[in-house]
């Protein structure tokens, strides 16, 4: 069993996101007039902002589930002190007390690049930050500590979807201006197809790398130009299940930077996809994919198994190719690793009726 942050960890990690949902929603209407608004949603109230663009259009900006921050940001908005708009809220004090606490914490360049495409409105513009920095702050959001040998990369993978709806129209967000106003040596990979524009942007004699992806609509491989990022994506078969209603996750420095990350059950899952669509010379990344949804799918069979068969049969129900791919995985993962009970509990679907991956 993977080993869990103190209840008292685990706590401060979500005091933490509400500071930063309260910060970040300060941010994006500190220039905007309006007024606030109320919805309730599943069962929970959540904060909306109303406003009206400079061509006279009605916004809604969500600004998340109605808490003790929100509701003061609210009070603090109606009496006009605006001047408080980006008071840091102590976050950089609980940082330091959740790396105290074990709290997985991003090296200080990952972590500045990751700010700066923040600040620069990525994750506004529907960007999602996937691979080894999502799984890194999803061990953050459960509670878990994770083997340090799945932590271990300095890439930054940025997957979006071609066309989205966005709580801010018009805003975007320029990634390769983003990257080279760092001043850190940032410079595109060129392509096989140097007709091609670069996906990737690299630092010389640096492994920290930024790629961008995207979802495969079609049969090319060709890059895809995204208008809002100025950037041109990766596409990828199997992505967009990953990043289908993605969550708020936060990357942990000196600082906390607010990001969206994948669902945590379907980012094990597409893990047990990825690691089949890797070619021989991939063997320990691989390997990586298959360590990193072990402990993700034991976390979930331990402390929430109800949640993984509807992931799964959302998986699956995309066609035989999802199916085949993700169960081959799934042994895989069993053989490598060791079985994991996924019969009882309201999940006895998961897997199939290949009793080779139950124990």
């Amino acid at each position: 069993m993977s080993e869990r942050l103190s209840i008292e960890t685990q706590t401060l990690h979500a005091e933490l996101m509400e500071r930063l949902s309260v910060r970040d929603a300060q941010r994006t209407i500190a220039d905007l007039e309006g007024t606030f608004t109320t919805k309730i949603i599943s069962g929970g109230e959540y904060i909306y902002f109303l406003h009206y663009d400079a061509g006279g259009g009605r916004r809604n900006i969500s600004l998340g589930r109605k808490s003790p921050g929100l509701d003061e940001l609210v009070e603090r908005y109606k009496e006009g002190r605006k001047e408080e708009i980006l008071d840091p809220f102590g976050i950089r004090e609980l940082c330091a007390q959740l790396k105290a606490g074990r709290a997985a914490v991003a090296d200080t360049g990952t972590a500045r690049v990751i700010r700066e495409l923040a600040e620069g409105g990525v994750f506004h513009v529907g960007g999602v930050l996937v691979g080894t920095q999502a799984f890194t702050c999803i061990g953050n959001l459960l509670g878990v500590v994770w083997d340090a040998t799945t932590l271990k990369t300095r890439d930054v993978d940025i997957a979006i979807e071609r066309n989205v709806n966005i709580a801010v129209p018009n805003i975007t967000s320029d990634i390769p201006k983003t990257l080279e106003s760092m001043k850190m040596g940032f410079f595109p990979i060129p392509r096989l197809n140097h007709k091609e524009p670069s996906t990737s942007f690299s630092i010389r004699k640096n492994p920290l790398r930024v790629d961008l992806i995207t979802p495969k609509k079609t049969k090319s491989d060709g890059p895809v130009f995204i208008k809002r990022l100025n950037a041109a994506a990766q596409p990828l078969k199997f992505l967009d299940y990953l990043i289908e209603d993605p969550i708020r996750g936060a990357v942990l420095n000196g600082d906390a930077t607010i990001v969206l990350v994948p669902q945590p059950i379907r980012y094990a899952l597409h893990k047990l996809i990825v690691s089949q669509e890797r070619d021989v010379t991939a063997g320990a990344k691989r390997q990586k994919d298959l360590w990193q949804a072990f402990q993700l799918l034991e976390f979930f069979v331990a402390e929430h198994p109800r949640d993984i068969e509807p992931s799964w049969n959302a998986l699956v129900s995309r066609g035989p190719g999802w199916k085949e791919k993700a169960e081959a995985g799934l042994a895989s993962m069993q053989r490598h690793f060791g079985a994991i009970d996924f019969t009882g509990h309201g999940i006895r679907k998961f897997g199939g009726h290949h009793t080779e991956y139950q124990q």
